[in-house]
């Protein structure tokens, strides 16, 4: 079953800046582009740090205000005044960077981003350097799959090739990503599997599970899963 990696959704011609690109040229770089972040790169293109709107925006929210006099300012506000008074990418960026590999899977590249709180990850290769980069847009791609391409990894990798369902025993119908199973088969164990491979196909939505069977073997296999053995039974 292929499962989506980073570099079938990642942007590949990035909009980059040096550590001494200054304010305004990295304004221009952000509106030309379209974009709202972009990496920080060396001279050998090795990711150094995001430079954002959001880093940016400093400098207009403390636009003609005068200097705060805290005796202990929390962190956030010290790093913002600091990013306020900046002029250069290598002051203006977040770092070190969040980054992630081209041949990680989409999930992985979600979980990478919620856990990290960030909206990008820059895409680099073994040796560090710009390759691409993948939005939350980006991951959203998989739902644009057709639907035609879903049912057929359902058919093909998960029933087939995954659990040995004969072709015709289930059947498999696919509208905008909600994949409907129907049909019986012979365990409830492989109707559980199948219905849980299926939420795995990229692009899928929801699986509408409407499978029957013919030998409930779940009870069984849960206590041997566990290691009881029922009494009688060798």
């Amino acid at each position: 079953m292929r499962t989506w990696q980073v570099q079938d959704v990642m942007t590949r011609d990035v909009a980059s800046v040096r550590e001494g690109t200054d304010y305004r040229e990295i304004v221009d770089v952000l509106t030309e582009r379209h974009v709202t972040a972009a990496p920080v790169v060396d001279e050998t293109r090795r990711v150094l740090g995001v430079v954002s709107e959001a880093d940016l925006m400093y400098k207009v929210e403390f636009l003609g205000q005068p200097r705060e006099r805290r005796i202990l300012p929390d962190r956030h506000r010290r790093e913002a005044r600091a990013k306020a008074g900046a002029t250069l990418a290598a002051d203006l960026m977040t770092a070190p960077p969040v980054t992630i590999t081209p041949d990680a899977t989409i999930v992985e590249a979600a979980r990478l981003m919620d856990a990290r709180g960030v909206k990008r990850l820059p895409v680099v290769n073994d040796l560090g350097r710009l390759v691409g980069i993948v939005t939350r847009g980006d991951l959203l791609k998989v739902h644009l799959r057709p639907d035609a391409g879903i049912r057929r990894d359902v058919v093909e990798e998960v029933l087939w090739r995954s659990l040995g369902v004969r072709d015709g025993v289930v059947d498999v119908t696919v509208d905008r990503g909600v994949v409907t199973l129907t049909g019986q088969v012979e365990c409830r164990s492989t109707a559980q599997l199948a219905v849980r491979l299926t939420r795995q196909v990229s692009g899928v939505v929801e699986v509408v599970d409407a499978l029957g069977y013919a030998i409930d073997d779940a009870p069984m296999s849960a206590l041997r899963i566990g290691g009881a053995t029922p009494a009688g039974i060798a």
